[in-house]
């Protein structure tokens, strides 16, 4: 089974983005295919996919309230958000993991751009750059309930 793919990424790219998320304080791993953000305690991810991911840009977006988003090429879209505070958000992960969103913490390894995966490569939808911080997980637990009431109100209305 083969596990890597091939990659136009060159070693300076890889190593210079390895050197950024560095200064940023993140935790990061190299990999055969590129770079992974390893989850801890200062920086955690949330994964959500289908249209609900677009429904959450667009709730995090009007509320001046984005951060870094990696996007994950695929069939269906994929968007994971980088969170801070989740020690403190119990009430708020759970809710979203009922809502169908995947919550990744404790060590999970998330890949950052550029990695190379089996559809193409991660790339950044908004780059740490361009977004003025890191969320706090309740934004985007407000985010995801925001678009969940949004899919339920549309849902009973068609009826």
């Amino acid at each position: 089974m083969r596990t890597t793919f091939p990659t136009t990424t060159s070693a300076a790219e890889k190593g210079a983005a390895a050197q950024e998320y560095a200064a940023r304080g993140w935790t990061v791993a190299e990999t055969a295919n590129g770079l992974c953000l390893i989850t801890d305690d200062e920086v955690s991810a949330i994964e959500i996919t289908g249209e609900m991911a677009g429904e959450v840009r667009r709730f995090l977006r009007a509320n001046n309230l984005s951060g870094p988003v990696i996007e994950i090429p695929g069939q269906e879209r994929r968007e994971i958000h980088l969170v801070t505070g989740v020690r403190k958000a119990a009430m708020a992960i759970e809710a979203m993991r009922e809502a169908g969103v995947i919550v990744h913490t404790d060590g999970a390894s998330i890949p950052l751009p550029p990695t190379q995966l089996a559809a193409g490569s991660a790339s950044w939808g908004v780059a740490p750059g361009e977004a003025r911080w890191v969320p706090p997980v309740v934004a985007l637990g407000a985010a995801v309930r925001a678009a969940a009431t949004r899919k339920r109100a549309t849902l009973t209305v068609a009826c």
